[in-house]
C-alpha cells in the first residue's frame, strides 16, 4: 500500500527515526537549559511522537513545494504550527494538562504556539527536506525488505506497549487533577465559608476536606512525577483552574444564604 508515492512500511520506520531524532533534539536543548538530563517525550521510549509525524507532514506534502521556496516556508510555517496547535489542544483536551505554555512569549496564541516557534518550523522544514532526508532516504532504500519487516513488527509492537501503559498512566494523572482541582474548590469554598463563623459544621467540614487534598496532592506527586521532570512547565488546564473571583462570589451567595435561613428560622422563633 502506498501515499503520495510511499510504501506505508517506508513511513512507518521513517516516523519512528523522525520521533527518535526529535526526542535527541529536544532532550539535548532540556538538558542544556535546565542543567541536568531532561528525557523529553510523554511515552516510556526515547521519541516524540510529535516530531515524527511533523517529518511526514513534511515529506509528503511540502517536497512538491521545493521549487518555490517562498511558498515552501510559509506552507510549512502555518501546517506546522497548526499541528502542533492541534497536539497541544488535544493533550489538554484529554489530560487536562499542559504539557509546554508559550503564555510568556509575545505573539502566542492560547500559549500553544508562538510566532518565534512557527518561524523556527519553517526553518527547520526546510533543513529537514533539503539536507537531512535525502541522504535518509537514500540509505534506507539500500536496506532489505525482509529486515524491512522485522523492524517494522517490532516497533509496532513495542509502539502499542509503551502507548497502552502511558495512556493509563495518563488517564490516572488526569483523574487526579480533576479530582485535586475540584477538592481544592470545594476546601477554598468552605474555608471562605469558615470564615464567617456562622456553623462549628463548616470547620470539621474543612478539616476533613484539608486532609483528603493533602491525600490526593500526595497520590499525583507520585504518579505525575516522570511527567514533571520532562516537563518542568507542566500545570493544569486553564479551564480546571479555580480563580479567586470565583470562589469569593460562590463563598458571598454561600453566606447570603445561610444569613437567609437564619433569619427565616428566627422569624419563625419569634412569631411562636
Amino acid at each position: 500500500m502506498n501515499i503520495l508515492g510511499y510504501s506505508v512500511l517506508d513511513l512507518f520506520l521513517y516516523f519512528v527515526f523522525y520521533s527518535f531524532l526529535g526526542w535527541v533534539m529536544e532532550t539535548c536543548y532540556c538538558s542544556l537549559c535546565e542543567r541536568r538530563l531532561v528525557p523529553r517525550g510523554f511515552l516510556y521510549g526515547p521519541i516524540c511522537p510529535i516530531y515524527g509525524t511533523g517529518v511526514l507532514l513534511m515529506i509528503l506534502f511540502f517536497t512538491p513545494l521545493k521549487q518555490n521556496l517562498v511558498l515552501f516556508y510559509v506552507v510549512a510555517v502555518v501546517v506546522m504550527s497548526s499541528w502542533e496547535y492541534f497536539v497541544a489542544w488535544l493533550l489538554e483536551t484529554t489530560t487536562h494538562i499542559k504539557y509546554w505554555d508559550y503564555s510568556h512569549f509575545r505573539f502566542n496564541l492560547k500559549g500553544r504556539i508562538c510566532l518565534w516557534v512557527a518561524l523556527v518550523w519553517g526553518v527547520l522544514s526546510y533543513v529537514v527536506i533539503f539536507f537531512i532526508h535525502p541522504p535518509v532516504e537514500a540509505r534506507f532504500q539500500t536496506i532489505p525488505p525482509w529486515l524491512k519487516y522485522s523492524l517494522g513488527g517490532t516497533l509496532l509492537a513495542v509502539l502499542v506497549l509503551d502507548a497502552v501503559f502511558t495512556i493509563r498512566h495518563l488517564a490516572l494523572v488526569s483523574k487526579l487533577v480533576v479530582g485535586v482541582t475540584s477538592l481544592g474548590e470545594e476546601l477554598q469554598l468552605q474555608l471562605s465559608l469558615g470564615k464567617a463563623e456562622l456553623t462549628d459544621m463548616l470547620e470539621d467540614k474543612s478539616a476533613a476536606l484539608r486532609q483528603r487534598y493533602s491525600a490526593e496532592i500526595a497520590q499525583l506527586e507520585r504518579y505525575s512525577r516522570r511527567f514533571r521532570s520532562r516537563y518542568s512547565k507542566m500545570s493544569p488546564a486553564r479551564r480546571y483552574t479555580v480563580r479567586r473571583e470565583d470562589i469569593a462570589a460562590a463563598a458571598q451567595l454561600a453566606r447570603d444564604e445561610l444569613l437567609r435561613k437564619k433569619q427565616e428560622r428566627q422569624a419563625r422563633r419569634s412569631a411562636k
